[in-house]
């Protein structure tokens, strides 16, 4: 009896570890579509600039903030995710090309990873983006990065 309920209890912790873990974030790569969700939620967006299948630091910012589960938990109800990629080897559609490098201009963005947090507003059919400030690579693991981020949201309250 003690050995069934060991084993019933250590089933139940496992789900409820996996459950917990396998929230996956989303990431747009369309930053029309990623307008319309942030405008509909009324959530600032969270620009990731980075080199995706070459820049070390854009690796070691996913590894060590944004594929944890305190960011998970933190974005999935703060932010829209953006990710604007630049990679070396990896084809991209044109039109997603085209826009990451307009978007690389538009914010100044000259090194990666760079993470621009931007309001986004509606008029008429268009939408804005206003800056708030950027970041980057931050040691000290998602606690450090979450409170930067949310301090820049915030307007440094």
């Amino acid at each position: 009896m003690k050995s069934l309920m060991l084993t019933l209890l250590l089933s139940v912790s496992t789900l409820i570890t996996w459950s917990q873990t396998a929230t996956t974030l989303s990431w747009y790569t369309d930053i029309s579509l990623a307008s319309q969700a942030a405008a509909t939620e009324n959530k600032p967006m969270l620009l990731f600039f980075t080199g995706s299948d070459w820049c070390g630091w854009c690796h070691r910012l996913q590894r060590e903030v944004f594929n944890t589960p305190a960011f998970t938990t933190w974005a999935s109800s703060d932010v829209i995710l953006v990710e604007l990629d630049f990679p070396r080897n990896k084809v991209l559609p044109q039109n997603i090309k085209e826009q990451n490098q307009m978007l690389q201009q538009q914010f100044g963005v000259q090194g990666y990873p760079t993470v621009w947090f931007v309001n986004v507003t509606k008029e008429a059919d268009k939408f804005n983006l206003a800056p708030l400030s950027s970041s980057g690579y931050l040691q000290g693991g998602p606690e450090v990065w979450i409170t930067n981020a949310k301090a820049i949201i915030n307007g440094g309250k």
